[in-house]
C-alpha cells in the first residue's frame, strides 16, 4: 500500500512546497518523490476544543433530502414546486450521458412538468473551468433558473461554480441547484466548488448559498456507476468521517454521525463488491455518504484536514479522482495523527475500532495507527495505485 514519510509535513505553512514521498509495496519498496505547491493542513495551531462549547448550524439553502429507491419520480417535481423554480439545465458528464438512461430518465421527469430547459453533459473530471464557461453560456441561453446537477462530486462542484459566477454577474439572490448523486462523494453537502483553472490548478469558490436546495438520494440511478468509481468514492466518504474527527469547530453529535458512517461504510462497501445489483445496500451507502458529511453551517472557515488537501493538489495537478486520492493519502494521513494529533482528536481515532467491533490494542496511539490499517484493507490494490504513481512519473 501506500505511506507517506510523515514528519515532512509536520509544521508545514500553507504556501510551502512539500515533498511528497510514497512508498508502494509491491514485494519491494519502491520510493517515488514528488514535489509540489500546496496548501498544507497546519497542525501546529492549536483550536479551541468543541467538546463542552461550540456551535452548530444548518446550511442557509438546503430544503430537504429525499431518499429512497425509485424517489426521483416524485421528487424532482416535489422540489420544482417547493423551490418556486421553473426550467432546469441538467448538468452530468460525458459518460453517464451517452452509456447509461440514467440522463435521459431525469429529462423524461422534466419534461414530464414543462421544466426541462438543455442539457450540458461535457463536465470533465475535476470541473476543468472550460466546461463550466460553456454550461453557464447554454443556462442564461435557454433561460434556466436552476441547475440538476447528476453523477458525481465534477458535476455538483460545476454546478456551485456556475451559480456562483452567474450570482457575481448579474447581481441578485444565487440560484437553486437540485442534486442526484450517483456515487458516494458526498459533493452534495458542502458549500464549497472545487474546480480546475486554465493552468490545471485546483482552485475553488465558497458560499453558503452555493449547497445545493434540495439532494435526491435513488439507489436505482446508482446502479451503472462503474465499480471501481462507486467503491473508491466509498473510501472518498470515508475520508469524509475520518477528518471530521479532528477537524476544527465540528460539535461532537456530528463526529459520532462520522463513527457511525465510518462502521457502514466498512461493513456495506464489501457486501456492495460482493453483490454489486443489491439496491438496498446502495441506499445504506448513499446514506452513509450523507452521515460523513453531514450539512453544517460553520461560524468560520474549518479545512477537512490533511488527506484532503493533498487529494485536492494530486487530483488535480495528475488528473487522478478524488475517490483514488483518498486511497492513496487517508490511511498514511490516520498513521501521521497517531503521532501529530491532539490527545482528543487521537481519542476520536480511537473510538472508530468500538465502532468497528475490533479490539483496543490497549493505548490511544496503538488504537489509532490499527484503524490506518484496517483503512488500508479497504483501498484499492496496490498494483492500481502503482499504475496511478507511474502515470504521475509521467
Amino acid at each position: 500500500m501506500c505511506r507517506i514519510q510523515s514528519t515532512l509535513f509536520v509544521g508545514e505553512s500553507c504556501d510551502l512546497g512539500a515533498y511528497l514521498v510514497f512508498s508502494v509495496g509491491l514485494g519491494t519498496d519502491c520510493l517515488f518523490i514528488f514535489h509540489c505547491n500546496m496548501s498544507i493542513v497546519d497542525y501546529s495551531v492549536e483550536h479551541p476544543s468543541t467538546e463542552l462549547q461550540g456551535f452548530y448550524g444548518w446550511t442557509d439553502t438546503l430544503h430537504g433530502i429525499q431518499y429512497g429507491p425509485g424517489s426521483v419520480s416524485t421528487a424532482l417535481p416535489k422540489f420544482f414546486k417547493l423551490l418556486g423554480v421553473s426550467k432546469a439545465l441538467v448538468l452530468t458528464g460525458k459518460s453517464l450521458y451517452e452509456k447509461t438512461d440514467v440522463v435521459k430518465k431525469v429529462e423524461g421527469i422534466l419534461k414530464s412538468i414543462d421544466g426541462y430547459g438543455a442539457t450540458f453533459w461535457n463536465i470533465g473530471q475535476h470541473s476543468p473551468i472550460a466546461g463550466i464557461r460553456e454550461a453557464s453560456k447554454l443556462f442564461t441561453e435557454t433561460g434556466c433558473d436552476v441547475i440538476v446537477s447528476v453523477g458525481g462530486g465534477s458535476p455538483v462542484d460545476a454546478a456551485k461554480a456556475i451559480l456562483y459566477y452567474i450570482q457575481q454577474e448579474r447581481g441578485g439572490e444565487t440560484m437553486f441547484q437540485i442534486a442526484i448523486p450517483t456515487t458516494l462523494s458526498a459533493a452534495e453537502y458542502s458549500i464549497g466548488a472545487g474546480y480546475t483553472d486554465d493552468t490545471g490548478k485546483k482552485v475553488a469558490v465558497s458560499s453558503q448559498k452555493l449547497a445545493p436546495a434540495a439532494i435526491i438520494l435513488d439507489a436505482e440511478l446508482t446502479l451503472a456507476t462503474p465499480e471501481r468509481l462507486w467503491l473508491s468514492t466509498g473510501i472518498r466518504a470515508l475520508d469524509h468521517c475520518v477528518e471530521n474527527l479532528y477537524r476544527p469547530l465540528i460539535p461532537p453529535p456530528l463526529k459520532v454521525l462520522c463513527l457511525s458512517a465510518l462502521a457502514d461504510l466498512f461493513k456495506y462497501l464489501p457486501q456492495s463488491k460482493a453483490n454489486p445489483q443489491s439496491v438496498e445496500i446502495r441506499q445504506k451507502l448513499q446514506i452513509a455518504s450523507w452521515m460523513s458529511l453531514w450539512p453544517v453551517k460553520l461560524e468560520k472557515y474549518s479545512a477537512l484536514g490533511l488527506s484532503h488537501s493533498l487529494g485536492h493538489k494530486l487530483g488535480a495537478a495528475y488528473a487522478i479522482p478524488h475517490g483514488i486520492t483518498s486511497c492513496l493519502t487517508l490511511a498514511p494521513v490516520v498513521e501521521l495523527m497517531a503521532e501529530i494529533g491532539t490527545p482528543q482528536d487521537k481519542e476520536y481515532l480511537a473510538q472508530a475500532l468500538f465502532f468497528l467491533r475490533e479490539p483496543s490494542t490497549g493505548s490511544v496511539e496503538g488504537d489509532v495507527k490499527a484503524l490506518a490499517k484496517a483503512i488500508k484493507q479497504y483501498s484499492l490494490d496496490s498494483t492500481y495505485h502503482m499504475v496511478l504513481l507511474m502515470r504521475i512519473l509521467g
